[in-house]
């Protein structure tokens, strides 16, 4: 078994700049014609964006401004060609917000993440990812296909069934939440059989080290995967499980909370995604994870660009005094004063009350004028702190919560 996928996880960085340039291009091209993008991209040259710079400069699409989209235009609001035939499926998440997609020629792209955990021709998967509305089991269905492994449909549930099934065909193989393999791997010790699962490839929840370590105690190598019904995959971990690799099809950005600004190198944000999948070009997706990028490449010798994996919600939007303050007020208040470089809203208690603190990144300033702005943007009054320029936490923070709740 090869240790790469393919070539792409090892370009030059000149060579994925140079693919880029073409398939961006192309990618912004494709979404012009659709309905969905009839307004956003009306004044867009396709060849001149070739880079994630250039990229950095159209409009952010977010889930809440797709699902209205469906329901005005059903049912991918104009966002698809539904003649096309590359779209097999259409799925359901919650929202509800629909999903298109296939089952063949690795659409979703998982059978990256799956060689990255070493299943191959060799290996029998049992996929306990939901196959029911939702893309998340043909996700991994259509990556077993890529590497040639053969896949146990099995869902979730059943647990006594899923123990006898993986011993009686003997799969070695395991797809799914991080947590349902244990209560697989605790059923089957109960039954007194023992499994030949010796790979895993998790997602759609938190691994945690200790979790990891057990799995590793028992023989199981267990990586994962970051991915969304509208996207596919966006990173995976490999053997050298320091950060995600992202994902070949699609370029990832990490923005301000609320905005389209990329952060500097390093600090927290959101991740926002484009993806070049011709048949459902998502052009600065918003996912509402936060995540940031790190530094140099990965010790496995894959040369894309790492995350460091989940690292929260970027939905920071608080109720504070009765109203909602959202990120995306915050940056509307930034955007007022053109020498603030971060704004945060602090949320806290005062005896019975709420009280809301802004501090404010600046050389100098008008508090009087900065407290009107508040006042006009966020229709709330607060006190409000001016800080030197840095001394703001670089955690993709701007709305901290810090009222108890016990």
């Amino acid at each position: 078994m090869s240790r790469y996928f393919d070539d792409l996880e090892t370009r030059s960085t000149d060579q994925r700049a140079a693919d880029l340039a073409r398939d961006l291009a192309a990618q912004i091209a494709r979404a012009k014609v659709l309905p969905g993008y009839r307004d956003s991209l009306a004044d867009v040259e396709p060849a001149t964006i070739t880079t994630p710079e250039a990229l950095a400069a159209l409009p952010v699409l977010r889930k809440s401004e797709l699902g209205k989209a469906q329901t005005a235009f059903a049912p991918l609001g104009g966002f698809a060609d539904m003649s096309n035939p590359g779209i097999t499926h259409l799925f359901q998440s919650p929202g509800p917000i629909y999903e298109p997609g296939s089952n063949g020629n690795d659409w979703f792209r998982f059978g990256r993440v799956l060689h990255a955990v070493g299943i191959g021709v060799n290996d029998i998967v049992q996929n306990c990812f939901s196959y029911h509305l939702t893309p998340a089991g043909i996700m991994f269905e259509s990556g077993a296909k890529a590497v040639g492994a053969k896949v146990l449909p099995a869902g979730i549930g059943q647990t006594e069934l899923q123990v006898r099934a993986a011993v009686d065909i003997g799969t070695t193989a395991y797809a799914g939440t991080p947590d349902y393999l244990k209560v697989i791997l605790d059923k089957a010790d109960e039954m007194g059989e023992q499994l030949k699962i010796t790979k895993a490839t998790v997602g759609g929840g938190a691994l945690f080290p200790s979790l990891r370590a057990e799995y590793a105690d028992r023989g199981i190598t267990c990586l994962q995967g970051y991915g969304t019904a509208d996207l596919g995959s966006i990173a995976y971990e490999s053997e050298a499980m320091e950060g995600m690799i992202v994902d070949e099809g699609v370029i990832v950005e990490i923005v301000t909370p609320g905005t389209g600004t990329p952060v500097a190198p390093g600090e927290v944000g959101e991740v926002v995604v484009t993806t070049l999948n011709p048949d459902y070009p998502l052009i600065r997706f918003a996912t509402g994870d936060m995540s940031a990028v790190m530094a140099g490449e990965s010790p496995c010798g894959r040369t894309n660009m790492r995350i460091k994996g989940w690292m929260g919600r970027a939905d920071q939007t608080t109720k504070i005094k009765g109203m909602f303050v959202r990120p995306e007020q915050v940056a509307a208040l930034v955007a007022k004063h053109a020498e603030i470089a971060k704004a945060r809203v602090i949320a806290t208690r005062d005896g019975e009350m709420d009280s809301m603190t802004v501090r404010i990144e600046a050389s100098g300033g008008d508090a009087d004028a900065y407290a009107k702005s508040v006042s006009e943007t966020l229709k709330l009054r607060g006190k409000i702190e001016i800080v030197a320029p840095g001394s703001l936490p670089k955690d993709g923070l701007v709305i901290e919560d810090q009222r108890s709740y016990d």
